[in-house]
């Protein structure tokens, strides 16, 4: 095997990549469900369910757990006194209520911090590396987490839900987010937790690291082998990888 070029810029996912998110947002819609339907709805059934969510848009995200456990009716009754259109709107907006709050505190998205993965954001735009991230969550959400993190001077490009017409795992977010970085696809390399933002860099064409965590290492695993891409467990030896990463790697098949 010939050894590939090196990456010129490196993608970052957001929510359980930089940040453990996913458990505040899991935690949302389950407390959202309960309230509608109290004392009916298990929230730590919800969690569960939401963690075959993760990566998807909330829109996906939510009508899932309504369909799965029957929230329709009751958020339908609820859509006139939240002015939404559709109960899967009510629903959401009912949600939001609840995360939104999360988000107010700070302390707790610096809880919420994946330290070894922020260094290596701080480290290689230190070193002079374009950076990008691309995530499924709203602008404004980005803003308010990465400003507690003290994140969003690292980036160069941000690509959010709000700049695409689909989420991941279709592509556009992160040929997006390349195309505004001025760098080739396969001269990127992404950095994902689950499975949903994976495939997302795949079809990109983009080589991926994926930093599993205690909510996305099953499936993550149970997909194996996935071309193209590497998993790391222990995430004190996420920036080894991603450093041998940069510097250059074995051709398998999308570094052309």
């Amino acid at each position: 095997m010939t050894a590939a070029p090196a990456a010129e810029a490196v993608i970052f996912d957001l929510d359980g990549t930089l940040v453990q998110t996913e458990s505040l947002k899991a935690e949302s819609y389950a407390r959202a469900a309960a309230e509608l339907r109290p004392g009916e709805v298990d929230p730590r059934a919800v969690i569960e369910a939401y963690d075959e969510c993760i990566g998807q848009s909330r829109e996906v995200v939510a009508q899932t757990l309504l369909d799965r456990f029957g929230l329709a009716e009751a958020a339908r009754r609820m859509q006139q006194t939240v002015g939404a259109a559709t109960p899967r709107d009510a629903y959401i907006a009912l949600r939001l209520k609840i995360y939104d709050a999360m988000l107010s505190d700070v302390a707790l998205i610096r809880r919420q911090e994946l330290p070894y993965a922020t260094a290596l954001v701080r480290h290689l735009k230190a070193d002079g590396y374009p950076l990008g991230l691309t995530t499924v969550s709203h602008r404004s959400e980005v803003v308010i987490v990465l400003s507690a993190l003290q994140l969003l001077d690292q980036f160069d490009v941000i690509v959010t839900i709000d700049d695409v017409t689909h989420g991941k795992p279709d592509p556009e977010i992160y040929l997006l987010a390349a195309k505004q970085l001025g760098v080739p696809p396969a001269r990127c390399l992404a950095i994902e937790d689950s499975l949903t933002g994976i495939r997302a860099a795949m079809a990109a064409g983009i080589p991926c690291v994926a930093s599993t965590n205690d909510l996305t290492r099953d499936s993550v695993h149970a997909a194996a082998p996935l071309p193209g891409v590497e998993i790391v467990d222990d995430p004190t030896k996420l920036e080894a990888v991603v450093r041998a990463s940069l510097i250059s790697r074995e051709e398998v098949g999308v570094w052309n």
